[in-house]
């Protein structure tokens, strides 16, 4: 920072890359000098205090993740970080509407691949891309959905790089996660920090609940409610060993709506049905938190044991919507992802708000060609992991690391692409020895029915370790507050 940095930040180095607290930014917000300010006047011992008092009521409140091994199954909390991130109404207004177009574009994409194919003939996106991939569901084919929606929630993972743009990292459109910790965070600050949140105009994150509730009801069957009553909304989840269960438990609550195992629902006359202690109730939306595979062993897993029997028979019958739609695998496909400035241009008409990463496609003998000669320059991911697995960070391997990974996509390289190594933005993140920048991405949920709502802030993950470029909490990441300011008073 600069030589007016004072008090808990003196010492603050950002280094060579933007800071979503002290860089300059084109629209210098007075509300980020408040904050700035009020930070300056905390002491490390005070600071450190509230922290750990933070971190004890997470636990206390059971809001914890599951980190697998190979031996054993852990609970722990997500590491929270009392430093707040902070967006300017006007960078939140760019980061809304491209999250909007993206998911507009994602829906027509999923629509059309499910129905006319328009996009695999013209051969905008290779055929073989979508039909011969794993996550592709032969079986969603002409079946019409509410609204035109199949991804009716959706994480889109964002990154800034060291000019402070913006840009698409990878799209989430299954069964994303993480919102709990948006709304718990904010809660936390809330009760920890009213100082530092006093009198800042913060945009609310509240009534994410609510308005995920809203969208599910919009997209029940017709004539779902009649007689004057709501549709009746579940929450679908594996059960208490999924390492999301918190959030499942958390979510169902904010809806107010029953959180059910596959054991509790039932299938008759095409119907779906829920177990209740005065009998059978019908059930007309079901955001489910569980992936394709088991959702009905009748037509995916046999050996599912998680899923509901004849599912898919309701499903395709019009007679229960399921939230996300089976099949929107497809849109969190990395390789899919590299042609998503291409298929917002074919859909809407627009050029995308939000650029992607340059991205290099290993399927293609160009993109192979490419990241075979610069693999100590890129970040080499696998199509089909999630959570931080199975990557190459070519800057911060070894030269055996290096030659076991160029084996690897040699042998498989339509599993793999390649990005350009992208210096992440930073956060003031406090550590054991004081404060010090630590990189972030961000991950804005949108909710969709008929419309677009999209929560204002999101999740922001914190690569806790230093130097570390890897956020996922499966790999040691923790979370921060996202404030978007300019709003309402939160």
């Amino acid at each position: 920072m600069g030589d007016d940095a004072k008090g808990l930040l003196a010492g603050y180095d950002r280094g060579a890359f933007f800071c979503e607290l002290t860089s300059y930014r084109n629209t210098n917000d007075p509300q980020i000098a408040t904050v700035l300010d009020r930070l300056g006047r905390l002491e490390f011992a005070d600071l450190s205090r509230r922290s750990a008092e933070a971190e004890r009521e997470l636990f206390n409140l059971g809001i914890t993740f599951t980190v697998y091994s190979d031996r054993d199954s852990i609970d722990r909390i997500l590491p929270f970080d009392v430093i707040p991130r902070l967006i300017t109404g006007a960078e939140w207004s760019i980061l809304e509407a491209g999250v909007v177009q993206r998911v507009q574009a994602i829906n027509l994409f999923l629509a059309d691949i499910y129905h006319d194919k328009r996009i695999l003939k013209d051969k905008v996106v290779p055929a073989e891309l979508v039909l011969g991939n794993s996550n592709y569901r032969p079986e969603m084919e002409g079946i019409d959905v509410a609204c035109g929606t199949y991804a009716h929630v959706c994480g889109i993972d964002l990154i800034r790089d060291p000019q402070g743009i913006f840009c698409v990292l990878e799209d989430n459109a299954r069964t994303p996660s993480g919102v709990s910790y948006v709304v718990e965070n904010r809660t936390l600050m809330m009760r920890t920090f009213p100082d530092l949140m006093a009198d800042l105009r913060i945009r609310p994150v509240d009534d994410y609940g609510i308005r995920l509730h809203a969208a599910m009801a919009e997209i029940a069957p017709n004539g779902a409610g009649a007689g004057g009553g709501d549709p009746q909304v579940v929450l679908l989840s594996p059960g208490i060993f999924n390492s999301a269960f918190f959030e499942h438990v958390f979510l169902a609550r904010e809806m107010g709506v029953p959180l059910v195992e596959g054991r509790d629902l039932v299938v008759d006359d095409d119907k779906v049905f829920m177990k209740t202690t005065g009998g059978l109730e019908r059930v007309h939306t079901i955001y489910r938190r569980l992936n394709d595979d088991f959702i009905d062993p009748e037509v995916f897993r046999p050996d599912s044991l998680l899923g509901v029997k004849g599912l898919m028979r309701a499903y395709r019958k019009g007679n229960v919507a399921l939230a996300n739609a089976v099949g929107t695998g497809i849109a969190d496909d990395k390789a899919v992802y590299a042609y998503m400035p291409r298929i917002i241009r074919y859909y809407l008409g627009e050029e995308p708000i939000l650029p992607n990463v340059e991205t290099m496609i290993c399927r293609e003998p160009e993109g192979l060609s490419y990241t075979l000669d610069h693999l100590e320059e890129l970040v080499v991911k696998p199509v089909g992991e999630s959570g931080g697995y199975g990557l190459l960070i070519g800057p911060k391997a070894s030269k055996e690391e290096i030659a076991e990974f160029r084996l690897k996509l040699r042998h498989d390289p339509s599993n793999y692409i390649s990005q350009p190594m992208i210096g992440l933005s930073v956060v003031p993140t406090l550590t054991a020895s004081g404060v010090a920048a630590r990189h972030v991405d961000l991950r804005p949920f949108a909710v969709t029915g008929s419309s677009t709502w999209v929560l204002p802030g999101g999740l922001t993950r914190v690569a806790l370790r230093e130097g570390s470029i890897v956020v996922n909490s499966s790999q040691g990441g923790g979370s921060k507050d996202s404030w978007v300011l300019g709003g309402q008073n939160g």
